[in-house]
């Protein structure tokens, strides 16, 4: 079939072609409710160990200092990352008065040689301040139970930036939704014109006559 005929169809269905997307774009607006703010929170932190005072010389002392924080950063990310952190901070905002469930609770840590990144994202900026001060407490004072290796010994962590809780903007997968439904319904929308023109037995041209083997013996104008 020519373009010009998909055309043709087009213009005779037009109206068929379009139902399914009005309706979605109907349905869309009178169930349409803002999506709720984001926001996150990240602070940055250097982590070493005690440093150690039999050490030979003072230039050995600080290549194992930075060579120890490299293994203890990688030692945190992996607890970060893991159930038994959020366990523990959400018992630490237990303890201050807070009822957070550790499956609500969803740290990320990253790791940069000898630096951790820690950061929380979520809908309620005051609870979320709330679980990034509980993680940071616990990240400061339980880290010897990730740490087996330091002999009960907590690595030394220091923040480099205060917890600032910033709204973030919403992702694109929100904003293409409607966009996407929409154009999946003008497909189903264009698949039905074209499977109701492919039932409809309705002769419109000559060139269809034609095709059936048919003689034409007149033709009426439009006007």
């Amino acid at each position: 079939m020519e373009l010009r005929r998909y055309w043709a169809v087009f213009m005779r269905r037009w109206l068929l072609a379009l139902i399914p997307a009005v309706v979605v774009l109907v349905a869309a607006l009178a169930t349409y409710q803002p999506p709720p703010p984001v926001y996150a929170v990240g602070v940055r932190f250097i982590v070493t160990q005690a440093p150690v005072t039999a050490a030979p010389t003072v230039q050995e002392e600080r290549y194992y200092n930075w060579l120890g924080s490299e293994y203890i950063v990688n030692g945190l990310t992996d607890w970060v990352n893991g159930r038994n952190f959020a366990t523990a901070v959400s018992e630490q905002l237990a303890r201050d008065g807070l009822d957070i469930p550790a499956g609500a609770i969803y740290p990320v840590a990253d790791n940069t040689r000898s630096m951790l990144t820690l950061s929380l994202t979520g809908n309620d900026a005051a609870a979320l301040a709330a679980m990034m001060d509980a993680a940071i407490m616990v990240l400061m004072t339980q880290n010897a139970a990730a740490l087996p290796q330091l002999g009960g010994e907590t690595a030394v962590i220091v923040p480099l930036d205060p917890p600032i809780v910033n709204q973030v903007a919403a992702g694109l997968r929100a904003q293409l939704d409607l966009p996407l439904r929409i154009v999946l319904a003008l497909g189903v929308g264009v698949g039905l014109a074209l499977l109701v023109e492919y039932l409809d037995p309705t002769l419109r041209t000559r060139e269809e006559v034609a095709a059936l083997g048919l003689q034409v013996m007149g033709e009426i104008p439009r006007e």
